[in-house]
């Protein structure tokens, strides 16, 4: 039987062939993962980009809004001010009415004294 002889270049060679062919099986096994990490990072960009569109919608509606509440505030809210200005007002009337009618209440009863 022959021992089996190889020669010290061609283990070398062989070395060489098998650790190229390792490392070109993790270089392609890391750009596979790299090319699937890069389309989740992307997946997640877009699923933010949306976010923050809907947001910026929402921001947008909301602005919308409260715009159209400040244009219809004035028609629904009175300042406090103006209410007791108003009411003033209205009290003084109605001074004025009592004031009157108890003048009249006086000279209808001078009348109904004088005429006794």
């Amino acid at each position: 039987m022959n021992p089996l002889q190889i020669d010290f270049w061609q283990l070398v060679g062989f070395g060489g062939a098998l650790l190229s062919g390792f490392a070109a099986i993790i270089f392609g096994a890391g750009r596979l993962i790299a090319a699937q990490f890069e389309a989740r990072i992307n997946e997640r960009f877009d699923v933010l980009q949306k976010a923050r569109e809907a947001e910026a919608q929402g921001i947008s509606n909301l602005e919308r809004e409260f715009l159209r509440f400040q244009a219809d505030l004035p028609l629904h809210y009175v300042r406090r001010e103006d209410y007791v200005r108003g009411q003033s007002i209205v009290e003084a009337k109605l001074d004025g009415l009592a004031a009157m009618v108890s003048n009249a209440q006086l000279r209808a009863s001078m009348k109904d004294r004088g005429s006794q």
